[in-house]
């Protein structure tokens, strides 16, 4: 096997661009449409990038950044979610290995990385920022974790790592409230190292790059070892539960309303949640308090919402 990178030409991405040059490979999110989230074909994209920045020796520092200038990532795919992981929450194991395979790769690239954040930074967006070295953030760039809103848990890295980064209480404030931090808020809790404006984004992060790149190759990749020493012990201790649980859960209520709020752009109904948990009649929130009866073949107990019977598939009335 040859150890070494290919130029970027030889991959056929589709969600991602892939640039070399000057020692300096960058990574763009590139789904500004849906600004910047990303889906599985996404990670395994991002996976085979870092992998092969990673074998060249020609790189000494990776960026990673979104396309266009509104988001930098808003996290995972809402609509993938929906449509694919709701309905088989298995897959959702799957998709959380391939995400914890990219996220693994990008920490442990044996060359510092730079997060450039041109835009929004939500959600599980705000793990790959956590996950970098080094962050430096335009202006009017807003941080905002979603977890909570949308009957998730932040727990790729979020939960694991802001603490470590700007201190418990604030990353509790983030993380239950999932209210909104601007980028000068970020730059004094120490979530980014620059706040620029949008025009000298570009600038400063080469500058900075520049500045890795002169340093000893070797001696860089054993700081970042023991430097990592934290963040590794927090995520190994916690990253394996969150996957089976996270799994389990994409099954309840909360997920299911959460996300399909979002999606549609609209509030989640958190208080007939409660009121229906405190009746103890939470399964009335997905399927209504009413069942029909199936006139073909007779099965009962059929949630209102269904237009088909689960046991025989004929149409209901």
């Amino acid at each position: 096997m040859e150890y070494t990178g290919q130029a970027p030409s030889r991959f056929a991405f589709a969600d991602i661009l892939y640039e070399k040059k000057d020692g300096i490979a960058r990574v763009t999110l590139n789904r500004p449409e849906i600004y910047n989230a990303y889906s599985s074909d996404t990670l395994r994209e991002m996976t085979e990038a870092f992998r092969d920045a990673a074998m060249d020796d020609a790189v000494s520092v990776v960026v990673l950044t979104g396309a266009g200038d509104k988001a930098f990532c808003a996290g995972s795919d809402a609509k993938e979610f929906s449509q694919e992981f709701l309905r088989r929450p298995r897959n959702f194991w799957k998709f959380q290995g391939l995400l914890a395979e990219a996220m693994n790769l990008f920490r442990h690239l044996g060359k510092p990385t730079i997060a450039r954040l041109n835009g929004v930074v939500a959600g599980a967006g705000n793990d790959w920022n956590l996950a970098a070295d080094l962050a430096i953030a335009a202006d009017h760039v807003r941080f905002m974790q979603m977890g909570t809103r949308v009957g998730l848990v932040d727990a790729g890295g979020a939960t694991q790592w802001l603490p470590l980064v700007i201190g418990e209480r604030r990353a509790r404030e983030m993380l239950l409230t999932c209210n909104e931090v601007t980028a000068e808020q970020a730059l004094n809790w120490g979530l980014v190292n620059q706040v620029v404006p949008f025009k000298q984004l570009d600038r400063a992060v080469n500058a900075l790059a520049k500045k890795l790149i002169q340093k000893f190759p070797e001696s860089t990749r054993y700081t970042l070892q023991q430097l990592d020493m934290w963040k590794d012990l927090a995520w190994t201790l916690t990253a394996g539960h969150a996957r089976d649980w996270l799994s389990v859960h994409a099954t309840s209520w909360e997920p299911y309303e959460g996300v399909q709020a979002f999606i549609e752009k609209r509030p989640p109904d958190t208080r007939r949640m409660r009121e229906l948990a405190a009746a103890g009649k939470s399964s009335e929130f997905l399927w209504g308090a009413n069942t029909r009866k199936c006139p073909d073949c007779g099965a009962k107990g059929i949630p209102e919402k269904f237009d088909y019977c689960g046991k025989c598939g004929s149409k209901l009335k």
